[in-house]
């Protein structure tokens, strides 16, 4: 007999409803969202548990973002729960919407929601469940911060080179360069006008340049002459709006070094977590893919045993078409599914970019389906590829091997 466990959480309470085989509710209970109520929730559960003499016990939560991680990982490596061979399962809201539209005529309340995942744990078939071990929560929170802060460099970036237009609109079309250089952003961030820059020699400013640049201009003479150039075919500011546009570009220049900075930590924090984990080497092995590519591969997937096969983790990772068929016709042209783990699913598509590139395997099956359409080439190979690319990481993860190019991979039926 097992016993069910549907928990509906909020970031104050904990909405519990037990249930049993027969999907009869035996018990409804709220706590609070923290140490204690939680511990109160589990010693409800032993007691539960050890009356009915179940062999089994299936918790559910709703993957409620950082609401139910707490809890999750409380009940997870609870001694007593595990000692009656409780598993904890995180369940996607989504499935758990989509179930209560087969009860056209329930309300949703907190203590309906519990007893609805109750009753969807009843059910079963659930792909991916257990929630994660502690080193890859921690790597997950690691990738996910420097996901974030990619993201917000390239922004940052962008309203640099806004502003920078306003300063100097010539500048990127007649300096090649990168204005995110080291030597250029002190040139900027020191506040010299176009005219001190146009008037400026070009012997000074080349010094300036390769001083700031630590000499890694291959030809500061020319750099500074594209500048000179740049500073006098764009138009003059007022005076006023020039003081505004300086100290708006020297902010955006700090934003954009704090970030820099930031990722620098993050990276180093990363490569320290990832070296304890089992599986960072085979993913590691294939050329193409990093240390930011493992780690955020191994954080947004965890254990790889918690899924099934490799056509659990495409679905987790949203790298899955719906199938169309009906009597004798099936569909060619189907959709990908719209639910999945972006974050997964962003680090999969980047890998087989990069991997694509370096392998010939991977290199010959992407230019195999980009000349298969016409339209949108690169965007569908590049998803197929990330779709191959989940059958060697599964297999690769499972196994312990490391890549060999040119030399396939045992991989089991799909």
């Amino acid at each position: 007999m097992k016993l069910f466990v549907g928990i509906d959480v909020s970031s104050q309470e904990l909405e519990a409803c037990f249930m049993n085989a027969d999907g009869d509710k035996l018990e409804t209970l709220t706590v609070k969202n923290n140490l204690n109520g939680a511990s109160h929730l589990r010693d409800q559960i032993v007691a539960a548990a050890d009356k009915l003499a179940v062999t089994e016990i299936h918790i559910g939560l709703e993957a409620t973002s950082v609401y139910s991680w707490h809890p999750a990982m409380y009940l997870h490596q609870d001694p007593a729960l595990r000692e009656r061979k409780a598993k904890v399962f995180t369940l996607n809201p989504k499935l758990i919407s989509k179930f209560r539209e087969a009860y056209a005529d329930m309300d949703k309340t907190d203590r309906l929601d519990a007893w609805v995942i109750a009753d969807r744990l009843r059910f079963g078939r659930l792909t991916t469940t257990i929630v994660m071990q502690e080193q890859y929560v921690a790597l997950q929170r690691l990738t996910r911060m420097r996901f974030h802060l990619v993201h917000n460099l390239a922004r940052e970036k962008q309203y640099f080179l806004q502003n920078l237009f306003y300063k100097c609109n010539a500048f990127t079309t007649e300096v090649d360069s990168s204005v995110f250089g080291h030597a250029l952003m002190e040139m900027l961030s020191e506040k010299f006008s176009l005219d001190d820059i146009a008037e400026m020699d070009v012997a000074d400013l080349a010094d300036y340049l390769r001083d700031k640049g630590r000499n890694r201009f291959p030809d500061p003479e020319r750099v500074a002459r594209c500048i000179q150039q740049a500073a006098r075919a764009s138009y003059r500011l007022s005076k006023v709006v020039e003081d505004s546009i300086d100290l708006v570009l020297g902010t955006s220049i700090e934003s954009i070094r704090s970030i820099q900075k930031q990722l620098k930590d993050l990276d180093k924090a990363i490569e320290r977590v990832l070296d304890g984990i089992q599986g960072a080497q085979c993913l590691l092995s294939v050329p193409g893919i990093g240390k930011v590519y493992a780690a955020g591969l191994l954080g947004e997937l965890g254990d790889i045993e918690r899924f099934k096969d490799q056509a659990a983790v495409a679905k987790y990772a949203g790298l899955t078409w719906r199938r169309h068929q009906s009597g004798v016709f099936e569909a060619e042209d189907t959709a990908r599914i719209k639910s999945g783990n972006r974050f997964l699913r962003y680090y999969l598509v980047e890998a087989a970019n990069s991997v694509r590139m370096r392998d010939e395997e991977f290199g010959e099956y992407y230019r195999k389906k980009y000349h298969e359409v016409p339209k949108n080439q690169h965007k569908r190979a590049l998803v197929l590829t990330a779709r191959k690319l989940v059958r060697l990481v599964d297999v690769l993860l499972r196994s312990g091997q490391l890549y060999t190019p040119r030399k396939k991979v045992t991989t089991a039926k799909d």
